[in-house]
């Protein structure tokens, strides 16, 4: 099956918060911080601590708030040029493709690491770091998104 994507700034922001916030070192990361966050709350209700420890760990979990859910987000979105292109992607049984154009790209489903299922995309990882977003709104209607998905599923083995 062949769909034409053309993104949307606001879901393409949403989608980049999924994939920073399923980070497993990020999710470490965010827990770490409320737990400061909270024991600084309770020392400092029961004054055994000073409110400078308190201020700094509101500080701390609010710019790692805003460093995930903002700045990252839009730093990628505002680098990466495929977010503001249109192009042509063929989904089929056995493969993956991209045709912009004159070009065309095709790769095997065994060459992704793993598939995300997020409510408004498919996640497709090559790696860690490298992946490539298909939203779900650009099929034609659900028997085309649930043969996507299937062939997503079956075809990529992945990790989680």
């Amino acid at each position: 099956m062949k769909v034409h994507i053309t993104y949307k700034k606001p879901q393409v922001l949403q989608a980049l918060r999924y994939h920073f916030i399923s980070r497993r070192e990020i999710k470490l990361m965010m827990i770490l911080v409320n737990v400061f966050a909270l024991i600084s709350a309770v020392l400092f209700y029961l004054k055994w601590i000073t409110p400078l420890p308190f201020l700094m760990s509101s500080v701390l979990w609010i710019a790692m708030m805003g460093a995930f859910w903002l700045w990252l987000p839009w730093t990628i979105y505002r680098k990466s040029r495929t977010f503001r292109d249109t192009f042509d992607v063929l989904i089929e049984e056995h493969h993956f493709g991209i045709e912009t154009g004159a070009t065309q790209k095709i790769w095997a489903w065994r060459e992704f690491s793993d598939v995300i299922e997020t409510p408004g995309f498919f996640h497709l990882y090559f790696d860690t770091r490298s992946f490539f977003l298909v939203p779900k709104d650009v099929f034609e209607n659900d028997d085309a998104l649930h043969q996507a998905r299937i062939w997503m599923k079956t075809g990529i083995k992945g990790k989680k």
